[in-house]
């Protein structure tokens, strides 16, 4: 399969497309986005990697600009390292990740990037023979370590980094504050916040959700394009926020510990057969 077949993309305006991989039937299907601007293009999150994201972009003419010069510098951007986000990652000669998760991108830790993927998630398989449980992230060093308030410049516009621990210890938002778009990874998307994985912490999210709360209260996010589902608001992202921390009591805390425990040992035999 082509990485024609196997991406689709839908222009956003503004120079923002939202890029999916169609045969990948799961909720883990994560949003890529790509950022056009007039000197650098961005690709927020990469996919899982069985098809060349980059390859895709070239054949499908989004990198080429208008005055049908040569494709700027392309930069991919990882939100964080779990398997659905940083699997493209591979296809990148330019790769930029927070700094807390870059040890475990260099060595391709398939329990921090809790790599979990079944034959029935993949409608059609990208080559003949390929089977889920041979799937890994593999090690990717990055060319860039991303920190808290860093901004990623694509020369008429700028994204600033945001740590925004909890999901994982690693996780970013990257805010265009000129356009007031939040590209949020998972840090918040429109459903259920996953905090059980390891590396989840549940104070970190709740101290998270509070910053989310004040990007809203000061009118600095209109449209937030997440990691999974579909693109919403700033009344939505408050709401789904303030949801969280008034959720985040003793017994969450205690049923996530039981959850935790189990996702855990579970990611430890899966991917030790993996690896066999």
């Amino acid at each position: 399969m082509s990485a024609l077949e196997w991406f689709a993309h839908k222009p956003l305006g503004g120079g923002i497309f939202w890029i999916q991989e169609r045969f990948y039937e799961s909720g883990n299907r994560a949003n890529i986005w790509l950022v056009r601007g007039s000197q650098r293009d961005v690709v927020i999150d990469a996919g899982l990697g069985l098809r060349s994201l980059p390859e895709y972009l070239r054949d499908a003419g989004l990198l080429a600009p208008a005055e049908g010069a040569g494709p700027r510098p392309l930069l991919a951007v990882a939100t964080h390292v779990h398997f659905d986000h940083s699997g493209g990652l591979q296809h990148f000669e330019e790769v930029a990740v927070h700094s807390a998760e870059a040890a475990a991108l260099v060595r391709g830790d398939n329990y921090e990037a809790v790599t979990w993927l079944s034959d029935r998630e993949v409608a059609r398989p990208p080559r003949p023979g390929w089977r889920a449980r041979e799937f890994r992230v593999p090690p990717v060093r990055p060319s860039r370590l991303l920190q808290e308030g860093d901004v990623i410049s694509l020369g008429d516009r700028q994204l600033t980094v945001m740590h925004m621990p909890g999901h994982s210890r690693g996780s970013i938002c990257l805010h265009d504050k000129d356009r007031k778009i939040l590209f949020s990874g998972d840090v918040v998307y429109d459903g259920s916040m996953i905090d059980w994985l390891p590396y989840s912490r549940i104070s970190d999210y709740v101290a998270s959700c509070q910053r989310l709360m004040e990007l809203v209260d000061r009118g600095l996010v209109e449209k937030v394009l997440p990691g999974h589902f579909n693109i919403f608001g700033a009344e939505r992202l408050y709401r789904l926020a303030s949801n969280y921390i008034s959720q985040a009591g003793v017994c969450h805390k205690i049923s996530t510990c039981a959850m935790r425990s189990i996702a855990s040992i579970a990611l430890r035999i899966t991917n030790s057969r993996t690896s066999s």
